[in-house]
């Protein structure tokens, strides 16, 4: 997988990916739900071998066959390259026994800092588990067809697009957590900052 910030970018680097014989597709706000379901399905059944995305957290993806994240332009910081965004971005490669993930940036931003700590305590602990419980890593098995009944039913959960922001906050009760930061990513991605900021807001004080 790999991440960049703008749809423009997705697209001209899955092209040039392609062009060395390498099987590409992209993945954006725009693609709808079934054409999302349609190119995640190819890819895991080896038709595509990257995927490249503005916002993976938003599009649930849960990939085993995922070895690899790349995450382009971790140093400018915002809602794609927050600490919370990097961690769970690094975590689309924690299904695979052989994951790694590689951020390519020009500086280590605190984000980042705060990202590579979180993830090496977190793997420091799950590698004591397994030493002590005599456990040996493995890929995830996952049907194909529960990613896409995921990603459907998420598609149809979530359904505040055109939302004023002044009604917003009423608008958000409706949601669990992992919906409202997926929406919030969403908004973001769409440089609709305020939304995603108010979200943000309100996931704060849920969880306070």
């Amino acid at each position: 997988l790999v991440t960049t910030l703008t749809k423009r970018m997705a697209e001209e680097l899955s092209d040039y990916i392609e062009s060395s014989n390498i099987k590409t597709h992209y993945l954006h706000s725009e693609i709808d739900t079934l054409s999302r379901s349609q190119i995640l399905t190819e890819f895991r059944n080896g038709i595509y071998d990257v995927i490249v995305g503005i916002n993976l957290l938003r599009e649930g993806l849960d990939l085993p066959e995922v070895s690899l994240v790349a995450i382009l332009d971790a140093d400018k910081e915002g809602y794609l390259r927050s600490s919370s965004s990097l961690i769970q971005t690094i975590g689309r490669a924690s299904r695979n026994d052989a994951g790694k993930v590689i951020m390519y940036g020009d500086n280590i931003t605190n984000s980042m800092n705060i990202a590579i700590s979180e993830t090496n305590r977190r793997r420091s602990l799950q590698a004591s588990y397994n030493k002590k419980n005599n456990i040996i890593p493995k890929s995830i098995i996952k049907e194909i067809r529960d990613i896409n009944e995921r990603i459907t039913k998420k598609e149809e959960t979530i359904n505040i697009k055109n939302v004023n922001i002044k009604n917003l906050e009423d608008k958000l009760t409706e949601f669990n957590v992992q919906e409202l930061e997926s929406k919030m990513y969403e908004f973001a991605e769409k440089l609709e900052f305020e939304k995603a900021a108010k979200i943000r807001d309100y996931i704060n004080k849920m969880n306070s």
